[in-house]
């Protein structure tokens, strides 16, 4: 066994208080919040079972954690209401309205530029 595999390896929970396992080793009955929801699936209050870890010499602490959640204390994802579909709407026409002339871009204003493309480079724009 490889010293990153050992230190990963922890399905009593004596050294981080829940159960661990290397990354995509974890046993059958346990998903993380992505893969509920592919499910239709959400953690619905219940705390994190357990977890998955594996090194990574781009993180501080030279590890990557997945919490894991139990499947069959899952609930299912709430539906989406009208007034939740109107305010994802609303949401999505501020980020794609420009604040310099206030049109619809039809696309996301870049957080970069803080304009549309052409507010933000008009010079361009009459030279086409």
């Amino acid at each position: 066994m490889s010293p990153a595999f050992g230190k990963c390896y922890d399905p009593t929970g004596a050294t981080y208080g829940i159960p661990t396992y290397p990354w995509r080793l974890a046993p059958d009955g346990y998903a993380t919040r992505r893969q509920l929801r592919a499910r239709g699936l959400r953690p619905g209050g219940q705390p994190v079972a357990a977890q998955l870890m594996r090194r990574s010499p781009r993180r501080k602490g030279g590890v990557v954690v997945a919490h894991l959640y139990r499947i069959d204390r899952a609930k299912p994802v709430r539906p989406m209401t009208s007034r939740k579909w109107g305010a994802l709407a609303l949401a999505m026409l501020a980020r794609r309205t420009c604040p310099a002339c206030r049109l619809d871009a039809g696309y996301v204003i870049p957080p970069t530029l803080g304009t549309c493309v052409t507010c933000a480079y008009p010079e361009e724009q009459c030279a086409a």
